[in-house]
């Protein structure tokens, strides 16, 4: 029941958030994607916020920092792979080159900060005033450039208010039931606590993204399905390991330097290549996206 519920919540609440971010595009006159990466892809990552806070507070520094990179890695292998299985992404606004460019200054920055043993308070301040600077500079830039060849519903403030806010909070209750019910699923058939870990609850706090950006794909939205994935990303890093280290210091075990985080890396890279080279992501290359995860599953049982 928990499954079915979690799964019924990422719909609709995917549903709502889409339509109301697309409605808030045109009202504001703005780019899509300038507002898929600030309202879908800030708050589909709210629940990586809420457990790596939560996780640095209780002391578990390694979830904190393993949620995000997890996180990261996933929104691309899987949920890009999955989103351009239904519908390949060919097409996007220009602004993707400068997010793009972002999101790999932000991995590249992960990779020093990790180095080093931990990330402190300073560090995070630092890293939530970059993205600060960078979401004004996208709006400043995004302004006035709306997607005139593309129209959409028109909603009142209110609705369109309504939609947003109740389709994060229907996204939240969602994803919380789906990991709840796959969680006690998995140690009813025996599964072991890591392998949880790895798997539903990484996964799980993707689902957001991922149920915003299956829905964008059946409405065949390219930049809503790129800025979500390019918007959580850049998220992820400066502003959830930026507010979580600011709140209580992340120390980093040395595995993530050597294995987690240059995997993540990589994967940036090659998702950033095939957007700054106009590649796009065929549905070949989504397949082959699905697989890697699944080794990169695999290997980290294995490491």
């Amino acid at each position: 029941m928990l499954v079915l519920g979690g799964l019924v919540g990422l719909y609709f609440g995917a549903e709502w958030l889409l339509r109301g971010a697309i409605a808030l595009a045109q009202k504001l006159g703005l780019p899509t994607l300038i507002v898929s990466l600030v309202i879908v892809g800030f708050g589909t990552s709210m629940p990586e916020l809420l457990v790596s806070v939560r996780a640095a507070l209780s002391g578990s520094s390694d979830i904190a920092i393993g949620n995000v990179v997890g996180s990261n890695t996933a929104n691309i292998l899987l949920i890009i792979g999955a989103c351009a299985m239904i519908f390949p992404i060919t097409h996007w606004d220009k602004g993707v080159k400068r997010d793009t460019y972002v999101m790999i200054g932000a991995s590249l920055l992960l990779l020093g900060l990790v180095q080093f043993g931990e990330i402190g308070r300073i560090v995070g301040l630092a890293m939530v005033a970059v993205l600060a600077a960078y979401l004004g500079y996208a709006y400043v830039q995004g302004k006035g450039a709306a997607d005139e060849d593309v129209r959409h519903e028109t909603l009142g403030p209110g609705f369109m208010a309504l939609l947003i806010l109740g389709g994060l909070a229907t996204l939240f209750v969602g994803a919380e039931l789906l990991v709840r019910g796959a969680t006690s699923l998995a140690r009813d058939f025996g599964v072991s606590e890591a392998v949880i870990g790895l798997t539903v609850v990484a996964v799980g706090t993707s689902l957001p993204e991922l149920a915003t950006g299956v829905m964008s794909a059946l409405r065949k939205h390219s930049d809503i399905m790129i800025g979500n994935i390019v918007g959580s990303n850049i998220f992820n890093i400066l502003f959830i390991l930026g507010v979580t280290s600011v709140i209580q210091p992340i120390g980093v075990d040395a595995r993530f330097g050597m294995f987690d985080v240059p995997v993540m890396l990589v994967v940036t890279l090659g998702f950033a290549a095939l957007l700054l080279t106009h590649v796009g992501v065929k549905r070949l290359v989504a397949a082959a996206m699905l697989v890697f995860y699944g080794a990169y599953t695999v290997a980290l049982v294995q490491v």
